[in-house]
C-alpha cells in the first residue's frame, strides 16, 4: 500500500484552482462557454486545463498540462462538440506533481454510469480515506485529493438511489477544503464544504442555462448573470427538471472563507460570499473574512505579494 506522504513531496503542496459548470436545457456549444470560463480563471491555476463534454451521457475530453488558450486551439475545442453538460477546471496544484496524469476534470466509469468531478480544495483526512479505498481493492490513477473524492463519491453511488444522494453520503465521510463541480449523465451537481472554505458561485444564461464557478468574473466572462453564492454545505442539483437544493449540511460548522481569497486567490472584479474582492483588497480591516483571523497572521498575510498572477492586494 502506498502512503500520500511518499507519493506527494511538500514543495507541491499549493492551495488554489478554479471550477467551472454549465447545464443547458437543449444542447449547445457548451465546449465554448466552458472555455472562456476557464480563460478568466487562469489566475487560480497555470500547470493544467481540463474540458470533459457531456452529450447525453457521451462523456468527450480534452486535458492537457499549460495554459487554457494552449491546451483549447479553436479546432482541439471543436472537437469536444455539442452536449447539455460540461465540467472545466484550471490547475494550481493542492496535492500531487504537476504531470498529467493529475489534470483534471476526473472522469470515472462504474456499472450505474460515468461521472466526471472537478475540484478545488484539499481534504485533511485523504490519507486515510486513501488507505481504506486501497485496502478495499480500489487503485488509483493519481495522487490527488480530487481522486480520493471521486472515488468515495462511486462508492455511495453504489448503494444510493441518485448522484446526489451519494454526494451527500460523501460528505459525511470527506474532511476539509471543497468546492466541487461534477457531471453525471442526465444531472449537473455543485456542492461546497461545511465550512465554505472555498468560493463557489452560480448563475444563469438568458436561454436557462445554469452555471457554477469558483469566481463571479467566469459568469461574466460568458455573458451570465450572477445568482448567488453557493451556502457552505449545500448541494445544488440541475437537471431537465429544473433546479434543486439539498441544505442537509449546512449550518453544521461555522463558516470559515478563506483569507486568502480576498488578499490574492481571486480577481479583483469578483464578488465573494457578497463582497467584492477589490473593495475588500482596499480596506483589509473591514472585510468578513479578515475579522475570522488572528491579527498577527492577518497582518503577515496582508503584506504579501501574489507575482505569480500579477495580482496585488
Amino acid at each position: 500500500m502506498t502512503e500520500n506522504h511518499n507519493i506527494i513531496p511538500a514543495r507541491h503542496i499549493h492551495e488554489e484552482c478554479g471550477v467551472f459548470g454549465i447545464f443547458t436545457p437543449q444542447e449547445a456549444d457548451v465546449a465554448s462557454y466552458a472555455y472562456y470560463a476557464l480563460y478568466s480563471l487562469q489566475h487560480r491555476g497555470q500547470e493544467s486545463s481540463g474540458i470533459v463534454v457531456n452529450d447525453d451521457g457521451l462523456f468527450r475530453s480534452l486535458r492537457d498540462t499549460g495554459l487554457v488558450s494552449e491546451v483549447f486551439p479553436p479546432e482541439q475545442l471543436k472537437s469536444l462538440g455539442k452536449g447539455t453538460i460540461a465540467v472545466g477546471h484550471v490547475r494550481y496544484g493542492t496535492t500531487g506533481s504537476d504531470n498529467k496524469r493529475n489534470v483534471q476534470p476526473i472522469l470515472v466509469n462504474h456499472f450505474k454510469g460515468r461521472m466526471a468531478l472537478a475540484h478545488n480544495g484539499n481534504l485533511t483526512n485523504s490519507r486515510e480515506l486513501r488507505q481504506e479505498l486501497e485496502s478495499r481493492g480500489s487503485i488509483f490513477q493519481t495522487t490527488t485529493d480530487s481522486e480520493v473524492i471521486a472515488y468515495i463519491i462511486v462508492q455511495e453511488r453504489l448503494n444510493r438511489g441518485s448522484i446526489e444522494e451519494a454526494v451527500s453520503a460523501a460528505m459525511d465521510r470527506i474532511e476539509g477544503a471543497y468546492s466541487l463541480v461534477l457531471s453525471s449523465p442526465t444531472k449537473l451537481i455543485a456542492a461546497r464544504d461545511p465550512h465554505g472554505f472555498r468560493p463557489l458561485c452560480m448563475g444563469h444564461l438568458k436561454d436557462g442555462s445554469v452555471v457554477f464557478a469558483s469566481e463571479s468574473c467566469a459568469l461574466d466572462a460568458i455573458g451570465a448573470e450572477f445568482e448567488r453564492d453557493i451556502r457552505p454545505g449545500e448541494i445544488v442539483v440541475a437537471d431537465q427538471d429544473g433546479i434543486r437544493s439539498d441544505t442537509t449540511h449546512c449550518g453544521k460548522a461555522e463558516k470559515r472563507l478563506c483569507v486568502f481569497e480576498f488578499i490574492y486567490f481571486a480577481r479583483p472584479d469578483s464578488v465573494i460570499d457578497g463582497s467584492s474582492v477589490h473593495i475588500a483588497r482596499q480596506r483589509p480591516r473591514r472585510t468578513p473574512a479578515r475579522r475570522r483571523v488572528p491579527r498577527a497572521r492577518a497582518s503577515r498575510a496582508g503584506g504579501c505579494r501574489h507575482r505569480r498572477a500579477g495580482f496585488r492586494p
